[in-house]
């Protein structure tokens, strides 16, 4: 079993989930991230300006990334 966190980044904010989390390996790990990410993506899409990214990252027990998730918005000229 893996201890792992999630950490949701949108401009100025950055912040890291509190409680973790267990899971039996990396791929039920990505399996939480994707269903968590994908209950939040609404909302982070209708405040998201231009020219900016929201994206959640899956912190293993030492706080470092393993997976990522990022939604971009670009203005192309």
């Amino acid at each position: 079993m893996g201890l792992y966190f999630f950490r949701i980044s949108h401009g100025k904010y950055c912040g890291v989930s509190d409680p973790d989390f267990d899971v039996v390996d990396r791929n039920a790990a990505w399996a939480e991230m994707t269903k968590v990410c994908g209950d939040l993506i609404g909302g982070a899409a209708r405040d998201l300006k231009q020219n900016a990214e929201w994206q959640v990252e899956l912190l293993d027990q030492a706080k470092e990334p393993v997976f990522r998730i990022r939604l971009v918005a670009e203005t192309l000229d």
